[in-house]
């Protein structure tokens, strides 16, 4: 009997370099069906009925939000926006155009209401909560929040015309490019305040008012956030005043002029980012490799009163919590983590890793020894460190590791179970394990959305947060050997993403598992395979979320072909499947958007 050969590859279309401009790869060995890859084509087809029925109860025809409509921080329009986290990497994973469909018209029917939705009493919501489809003003933890669909829905729709004009019009918002949103000081190269949006940036102290949003009877309502009377709302934001010039939160900010850049890699944008970012490096360099959170609108560290640690959601910030009279330390570091991830993205330079690393160390250099015990600082004031805690000061110690591949980076990121144990060969049980938890969590939120009986006009906009049925966590981590993204509105980070070329969609196929199972500096190892015995699949695999990671090579069993480029096909016969070795260049390439077939 003739044996199928393990891999088939056919070059087509050469480029004038004489690179190949495709490479096609034929895996014919079956497979016997995984258990994961049925989990994971499982997690894809059950996230979509329990999508609809979130979808259906909290949205009307026009894909408005059924709620009691606020400005504020607590309950506003970031907050509404956000019901829809996840949808748009659960499409580009490949579950139901559906879930696109659902969540591309509630972001337009959200984008009107809050158009229309005016306030009477704080100053910016006047003229419409969002001004030209975008929050009028916001600190960039709650832009982050609400804008995390925009920022990912164009690995589905990169040719959405809207998509497209938005993305430009936003960016332009922080560029210096648009005359009624200053928000930017191309002169001294900073984000002129913590609060900003499409009318431009607040230069005042913020009041409680500000933030909080138009005075209303809390009776009846579920208030999340510990509060009980409109009156607890503003003492909340007492101590939020501090707003005026740059802070580390404006980093999120870069996510615009990227999403802007990945159109068509308009030298602007990249200018834009590396310049602002440079920026805040040098100021990391002044400051003992620290970011400060205050820098004046004169572009000097600490502003008028020389406090780098100042500002709303700084270092220093530890306002009093009304519900319990107790200081609550609430600095916002992490969100900053988006800047270095959109400057490493669009350059591929190191450097923006070093600086974030070199701050770990910088941190942890002021512990403390009590009682034997070392003790690691968190915060600092006008008194020196504080916020003391028993480990390391590790903020961003996984995303570290997880774009510098470098071992010691993935000590500080923790050798403890999990998705890295996995990676490390240490748990073969987890692809597993952690699709199983995020099935078995889909039917507990379908039961939260099916028991809230609240009338829609006693429903604020966070309500249902936490009943959004989009589970992606284990599908990001295992299928595209990514990191799951968090609230704070940045790209995704993957080592792979897929598409269906013959529905010339993003995505993997019908039928088709994937499992990422190691990682490294030059490689990736991926699992695929067909689940379906009588049909064959095409799978397109990219490297890297944005097409940033080159691929250099194929190997399976043995048999090595070249690639030399950002994606190869392959094509799954019935019921076959293979572990794919890539050798990789990450970070070559200048990111994009657009469909691997769209390229030029």
């Amino acid at each position: 009997m003739t044996r199928l050969p393990l891999l088939l590859v056919a070059l087509t279309g050469l480029c004038a370099s004489g690179v190949a401009a495709e490479t096609r790869v034929t895996i014919a060995t079956p497979m016997a069906s995984p258990s994961w890859a049925k989990l994971e084509r499982q997690l894809l087809a059950d996230n979509l009925p329990a999508c609809r029925e979130f979808f259906q109860k909290y949205y009307d025809d026009r894909g408005y939000l059924q709620c009691f409509v606020r400005w504020g921080a607590n309950d506003g329009p970031d907050d509404a926006f956000e019901n829809f986290n996840h949808w748009p990497e659960l499409h580009a994973l490949g579950a139901s155009d559906e879930i696109l469909q659902m969540y591309l018209k509630a972001w337009e029917g959200m984008i009107k209401q809050y158009n229309e939705a005016k306030t009477t009493d704080v100053p910016a919501g006047k003229g419409g909560m969002y001004y030209r489809d975008f929050s009028a003003q916001s600190d960039w933890m709650h832009h982050g929040e609400g804008m995390q669909n925009f920022n990912r829905m164009g690995m589905s729709v990169p040719n959405l015309p809207i998509y497209q004009e938005r993305a430009r019009r936003f960016a332009s918002f922080y560029m210096g490019e648009d005359a009624e949103a200053q928000n930017y000081d191309p002169k001294v190269n900073i984000i002129r305040s913590m609060i900003n949006g499409s009318r431009g940036p607040l230069l005042r102290k913020a009041t409680a008012l500000d933030w909080v949003g138009d005075p209303f009877d809390p009776e009846g309502f579920g208030l999340v956030h510990g509060e009980h009377t409109y009156a607890q709302f503003l003492e909340h934001y007492s101590e939020y005043g501090d707003v005026v010039g740059d802070n580390f939160l404006n980093l999120v900010a870069t996510t615009l002029p990227t999403d802007a850049y990945l159109l068509k890699n308009e030298p602007k944008y990249k200018a834009w980012i590396v310049k602002y970012m440079d920026g805040w490096l040098e100021r990391m360099k002044q400051n003992n490799g620290i970011i400060p959170s205050n820098v004046g609108l004169d572009g000097k560290i600490g502003g008028a009163d020389g406090k780098w640690w100042g500002n709303a959601y700084g270092w220093g910030f530890s306002p009093v919590n009304p519900t319990n009279n107790r200081r609550e330390n609430r600095n916002r570091i992490p969100r900053a983590l988006v800047g270095f991830n959109n400057a490493l993205l669009v350059t591929g330079d190191q450097k923006y890793v070093d600086a974030w690393r070199t701050m770990m160390d910088s941190v942890n250099s002021n512990a403390r020894t009590v009682d034997g015990k070392k003790q690691y600082p968190s915060m600092y004031g006008a008194d020196g460190w504080y916020g003391w805690q028993n480990q390391p000061w590790n903020v961003g110690a996984l995303e570290v590791w997880y774009w510098s591949m470098k071992p010691s980076d993935l000590a500080r990121a923790g050798q403890g179970g999990g998705w890295l144990a996995y990676l490390q060969g240490k748990d073969p049980s987890y692809p597993e394990t952690a699709l199983k938890r995020d099935l078995e969590a889909i039917p507990r939120r379908v039961q939260s959305i099916r028991a809230d009986k609240t009338a829609p006009d006693k429903r604020l906009a966070d309500n249902q947060l936490n009943y959004n049925p989009a589970t992606i966590s284990a599908l990001v981590q295992l299928m595209l050997g990514g990191i799951p993204p968090s609230v704070d509105g940045g790209l995704l980070n993957a080592r792979l993403r897929y598409f269906d070329p013959e529905h010339k969609r993003a995505g993997v196929p019908e039928d088709v598992g994937a499992l990422v199972s190691e990682l490294s500096d030059t490689s990736t190892t991926v699992t695929l395979v067909n689940l379906n015995s009588t049909t064959p699949r095409t799978v397109i695999v990219q490297g890297g979320a944005y097409a940033e990671h080159q691929i250099e090579s194929v190997q399976v069993n043995g048999q090595t072909q070249p690639v030399n480029g950002r994606t190869f096909t392959v094509e799954l016969k019935p019921g076959a499947g293979a572990t794919v070795t890539l050798k990789m260049h990450r970070f070559a390439n200048q990111p994009t958007i657009s469909f691997p077939w769209d390229r030029s």
